[in-house]
Order: structure tokens, then sequence, then C-alpha cells
């Protein structure tokens, strides 16, 4: 495929992931996804699509990337770069604009950390944290040509280390880190994977089981919260433990009632109905 028609299949592409979520007047955002080439970001073809029976191998045609599927980043552990229309959802709702900080936690392989790059612009800067040292490298790899992001190999629950605008987490977990909401600051956004991983008969599969996208806002006197619906996610490399806390927060999964949230209580004590409740933390239906 020609230089040309490749730049039509993004812009193609771009207008299609956004529309599917209905995310419409949000011109840096097409115009990001209609310019950062996906296929730079997965490795080199032919690439490996996830399907109901596992992963195919496709075409050497990088316009094959352009769909809204997932394609694998370490197949052998169902890690994938993810679906482009649910981060065109969440990304959007980080509000992003130029001269912004936003730190990208689970960056992987940095498909969707160069689409916020573009967002914040030259000004801006980006902090992309990934676990695990093989993507981390290739992350930096691939981010060459991006000099406002900053590559981390390290543990996502210690960024970030300052004060920022957004930040934008990649993996499931079963609480929020405590520097992701601490360190946003006044008026920043945090989108995070709320859940509890999946057990097979085998032991933990590595992914998340019961999951829902949620979004932050930090505001004067406390943190707003919107429901942005249910996600699959792999889940947080780095916890250990919290197998009591993960059946109640199923619990309330299966309870329902999880879109009437409205707010987060942070290390308060709790004084409204609440969705769900730790003793330093919980999820609440009043505003």
């Amino acid at each position: 495929m020609n230089q040309e028609a490749l730049a039509n299949c993004r812009r193609e592409f771009a207008y299609r992931m956004l529309s599917k979520e209905g995310v419409q007047g949000d011109e840096a955002l097409l115009q990001a996804y209609a310019t950062v080439p996906r296929e730079r970001f997965l490795g080199p073809p032919p690439w490996k699509m996830a399907g109901w029976g596992g992963y195919v191998d496709t075409s050497e045609d990088p316009s094959v990337v352009y769909q809204d599927a997932l394609f694998a980043l370490q197949h052998e552990r169902h890690i994938n770069n993810g679906s482009p229309s649910l981060h065109a959802r969440g990304i959007h709702k980080l509000a992003l604009c130029r001269g912004k900080t936003v730190c990208h936690v689970g960056a992987g392989s940095g498909y969707y950390t160069a689409i916020m790059s573009m967002l914040v612009g030259e000004t801006g800067h980006v902090i992309a944290i990934e676990f695990d040292g093989e993507l981390a490298a290739r992350a930096e790899e691939n981010l060459r040509d991006y000099p406002n992001i900053r590559i981390v190999n390290g543990d996502g629950f210690e960024w970030p280390h300052e004060p920022a605008d957004a930040v934008y987490v990649n993996f499931a977990v079963h609480r929020p880190a405590d520097a992701w909401v601490e360190r946003l600051k006044i008026g920043g956004r945090l989108i995070l994977p709320l859940g509890v991983p999946d057990v097979d008969a085998a032991g933990p599969t590595g992914l998340a089981s019961y999951a829902g996208f949620f979004l932050f806002r930090r505001e004067e006197h406390g943190y707003a919260a919107e429901y942005l619906g249910p996600v699959a996610f792999v889940w947080g490399e780095a916890i250990k433990g919290g197998f009591d806390l993960y059946r109640r927060l199923e619990a309330a999964f299966q309870a329902g009632g999880v879109d009437k949230v409205r707010a987060l209580r942070w290390k308060t004590e709790r004084k409204g109905r609440e969705w769900y409740s730790e003793a330093d933390w919980g999820l609440v239906f009043d505003a």
C-alpha cells in the first residue's frame, strides 16, 4: 500500500473510532488518530489479531491494523494493543490540551502514549510508565521521535512523582494508587479500570474478571466520579494479595448500581451511601 492510500486509511479509521464512541467536536483527537502509525507499535508483521478462538496471523499489509481489533504485543501473556474505540472514549474524557502534563501508567509499546503526546503538544509532557522491561524498551524505540515523552521502566503505582493534569491507567486494579489520586492537580482527571482478577483452575489468568472504567475529577473539596462502562484489561502485574477485597468488590459489581456512582471518598470517614466501601476510600452514590 502506498503512503497516500495508507494516510487515507488512517483518516477513515480515526472517523470510525471516534464516531463509534459518540465523540464529536474533538478535532485534536481525530487528527492524532489519523496521524500516529499504529503498525509501528505492533512489532514486525505478520501481526497477531485476537479473536474468540485465540490469535490469528494477518497479512503484512499495514491497512489491516486500522480496525477496532486487538493486536498482540506479547501474545503468550495475552497482552494486546487495546481497543482503539475504547481508548478514543477514555482519552477524550481526559480533556487533554496543549501544555498539560499526563502520566500514562501501563504504556505498553507506546501507541496511545503517542496519541496523548500529540494532544499536549510541544509545551506539554507525557510520562509513560511500563513495568515490563521488554515492552518499555520497545516503547523507548517506538517513541524516539516524540521529544515530549519520557519513558520509565518501573512500578506504575508509584507515579507520577510530581503534580499532573491527568493520569491514564491501562491495567485493571482493585483500588486507586495513592500517587494517582493525591498528585492530581485541582481540575485534573484520573481514568482507570477498577476490577478484580480472573482466576481459573490453575490460578490467576493475568486478566480482569469484572472491571469498570472510571473517571475521577479532582475538585476543590473532593473528587467527582463517573462510571464510563464495562471494560476488559490485563490485571496489574505488580499487584500482590488482596483476595478478600477482590471478593467484596466482585459482589458489588454483581449487585449492580455502579452507574449511579457520583464521587470518590478518599481518606475521609464514610458519611453517605456507597456502592463500594473500604476504611480509607469508597465510591459514593451521592455527589
